[in-house]
C-alpha cells in the first residue's frame, strides 16, 4: 500500500511541477484550442468509447484525464514499493531510475505505439525535456513517499 501512496503522492508533485513549468514557459499568445490533446485524455477516450460507446464528454475531460494520470501513478508505484523491497537498485538516483524508464517505456514508447502520443521523432526536443525531466521529479516524489512511509510503518515505539 505504501507504493500505492506513494505514486498518488508522486503524480501530484509531477502534475504540480507540470503546471509551474507550463505557467512560467507559456506563450501568452498560444490559443488553448491549439494544443494536441494530451495522451490522459486519449487513453481515457478509448476507454470511455470502449465501455459507453462514446468519447468523454467535455465537461469530464479534465476529471477523465487526471483520472487516467492518478491510476497509472499509482499503478507504477504499486510496482516501485514492490520492487524496491526486493532489488534495492530499482531506487537508484533517488528515484530517478526508475522516474527516467517509465518516461522511455511510456512517453517515448507505449503511448506513440498505442496512437496516443506522436512518434519520439515528430516531437520536439525541449518537449522531450519537459516530459524527461516532468518523470525526474514524478521518480524523486515517489522514492521520499515511498522511503517516508517505509519508515514510518516500521517505525516502533520505545519499550519502556
Amino acid at each position: 500500500m505504501a507504493g500505492v501512496a506513494a505514486g498518488l503522492v508522486a503524480s501530484f508533485a509531477m502534475d504540480v511541477f507540470q503546471k509551474a513549468w507550463t505557467a512560467l514557459a507559456a506563450d501568452k499568445e498560444t490559443n488553448k484550442n491549439d494544443k494536441p490533446k494530451p495522451a490522459t485524455l486519449k487513453a481515457a477516450d478509448k476507454v470511455s468509447q470502449a465501455v459507453a460507446g462514446k468519447v468523454v464528454p467535455d465537461q469530464a475531460q479534465t476529471a477523465a484525464s487526471a483520472g487516467v494520470h492518478y491510476v497509472t501513478g499509482a499503478a507504477l508505484g504499486a510496482v516501485y514499493g514492490v520492487a524496491a523491497e526486493f532489488a534495492p537498485a530499482t531506487t537508484f538516483g533517488f528515484g530517478g531510475l526508475y522516474g527516467s524508464a517509465t518516461w522511455l517505456v511510456l512517453d517515448e514508447g507505449l503511448s506513440p505505439a498505442l496512437g496516443l502520443a506522436p512518434r519520439p521523432g515528430d516531437v520536439a526536443a525541449a518537449d522531450h525535456a519537459y516530459a524527461l525531466v516532468s518523470h525526474l521529479v514524478f521518480g524523486a516524489a515517489l522514492e521520499f513517499t515511498r522511503g517516508a512511509a517505509s519508515r514510518l510503518l516500521s517505525w516502533e515505539p520505545i519499550a519502556g
